[in-house]
């Protein structure tokens, strides 16, 4: 009887973006041709380590996924095995199965997982790792706020997306006269707002970690305005609140879990913009667009340098760390660093300092 070939697993947890598919592909190979190592995919993320489906990914099946956007294997954004749902007496409570999970390993004979997700996931890898979990991570968000790391996979295609919005919004709002409003991603980080906003020309970017003034806001569609410039287009990340004020979240649902979405801001601004200005307001939220669709070739050249080095610190037995980017080259870092922080716009960012050099205005007193 032959020696049974080791045996690792690849989970894609959160949300969804462009590039998982390029990491799953990089591992995958990487794993099979290097190490010669099986591979099996997990799925809808840490769901299905609780609920135990497991399938084995070869050669082929990851072939031809480079530039394809979501994932092959399925995700989720609430299935903590720490606090996973289950339904007792007709309500909907939270269990810890993580035990459960690290079972279904060992009857599958996982030796170990590659977690790719953003810093909700990387917190649950290493609090699985502290239950004996052998696991790497690989640096996924549109929102680029994942400690460790300069930049993770899915910002720059998130970026780009919302970017090419905002130049379409630029052709109405000349037209017309208007004020547009642009809605963007961002719970707790800027970076998303920020990388578009400066990318596509925004007037006005507004993001969490600077409560803005809504008059200083005002002030600039009227400067533009007395000096001929008869449009302005304001980038918003969700998360953005006034000084003083609150976020503004939709309706929560059972489905929330504890965790309102947000979302709403942009037409709350829209409204408070046109009451006090008297200017035609409009208001556009790009929502899922963002994260959806093809990667941009920088993201599928980083989530592929991402996957050869998660399967080079799986081939050496480097566990507990995660595959991170500094400057140009492809480091690890600590789980243990990563896990429950988050990376947010330093107030003396340089981009934001180009922002206001090109006249953009923050929402803040300069």
């Amino acid at each position: 009887m032959g020696i049974r070939r080791k045996r690792i697993g690849i989970l894609t947890g959160g949300g969804d973006c462009p590039g998982l598919n390029a990491v799953i592909r990089a591992v995958t190979k990487s794993l099979i041709s290097r190490f010669d190592i099986e591979v099996f995919g997990i799925e809808d993320g840490f769901e299905g380590l609780v609920e135990n489906r497991f399938r084995p990914l070869s050669y082929d099946d990851v072939s031809g996924i480079l530039q394809i956007g979501g994932t092959i294997l399925g995700t989720s954004n609430k299935a903590d095995p720490f606090h996973y749902p289950v339904t007792e007496g007709g309500e909907v409570v939270s269990r810890d199965l993580s035990g459960r999970a690290l079972a279904n390993m060992e009857a599958a004979g996982l030796e170990a997982v590659c977690c790719l997700g953003g810093d909700g996931s990387m917190t649950i890898a290493q609090a699985l790792r502290d239950k004996g979990l052998k696991v790497v991570g690989v640096p996924k968000t549109i929102d680029n706020d994942l400690w460790g790391t300069d930049v993770t996979f899915g910002y720059d295609s998130a970026v780009s997306v919302a970017a090419e919005a905002i130049d379409r919004i630029h052709t109405t709002a000349q037209s017309h006269h208007r004020v547009m409003v642009v809605e963007v991603m961002g719970r707790y980080a800027g970076w998303l707002a920020l990388g578009a906003g400066v990318a596509g020309g925004a007037d006005v970017i507004l993001i969490p970690e600077l409560d803005f003034d809504l008059e200083t806001v005002c002030e600039k569609f009227r400067f533009r305005r007395r000096i001929g410039r008869k449009f302005s287009i304001v980038c918003v990340a969700e998360g953005a609140k006034p000084r003083g004020g609150e976020v503004v979240f939709q309706k929560e649902t059972p489905a929330s879990r504890g965790r309102p979405r947000l979302g709403g801001i942009g037409t709350k601004l829209t409204e408070e913009i046109e009451e006090k200005t008297g200017l035609e307001t409009r208001v556009t939220i790009l929502g899922h667009l963002q994260r959806s669709g093809t990667p941009t070739p920088f993201d599928r050249i980083l989530a592929t340098r991402f996957g050869v080095a998660a399967a080079e610190m799986i081939g050496r037995g480097e566990f507990g760390r995660m595959a991170a980017l500094r400057g140009e080259d492809i480091v690890s870092v600590p789980l243990e660093e990563v896990a429950g922080r988050m990376k947010t716009v330093p107030v003396n960012h340089p981009l934001l300092k180009v922002a206001r050099c090109v006249g953009t205005s923050l929402g803040v007193d300069d």
